[in-house]
């Protein structure tokens, strides 16, 4: 396998995990400005949730954060296409952890605690492994 053929596969990879940090980030920031849905609810019953579905479907950051969620299904089905899948989907599953966890500290403001950061270190080194 050619350096360039690994580099092609690992930024494919790496492009899939991108997508979805970045549209979990998107999605849960637009959730938390909309708040408790409950509250959205116009009244009782099924009927009641048009307002939190309205609410939801009207958010700039969620619907970013769709988006960006819906290339990144087609980003993975691109990236099955030429990377084997016992490669694939522990890398990305792993990488896309390790991402949510910066991203949640760094631009969700969360408090990451040590045994968090320690397990996103674990992954790490089994990225690390896997990748040999």
């Amino acid at each position: 396998m050619t350096s360039a053929h690994v580099f092609h596969q690992w930024s494919a990879i790496l492009f899939v995990v991108v997508l979805a940090i970045t549209g979990e980030c998107l999605i849960a920031a637009g959730m938390r400005r909309l708040g408790d849905l409950d509250r959205l609810r116009t009244r009782p019953g099924l009927l009641g949730y048009l307002g939190p579905v309205r609410a939801v479907l009207s958010s700039p950051l969620f619907l970013a954060g769709a988006l960006c969620m819906a290339l990144n299904f087609f980003a993975m089905l691109y990236t099955l296409s030429i990377v084997e899948l016992s490669l694939a989907a522990p890398a990305i599953a792993s990488l896309t952890y390790i991402g949510n966890t910066v991203a949640a500290k760094l631009f969700l403001h969360e408090n990451v605690d040590r045994r968090r950061w320690l397990a996103a270190l674990f992954v790490c080194a089994g990225v690390v492994l896997l990748s040999k």
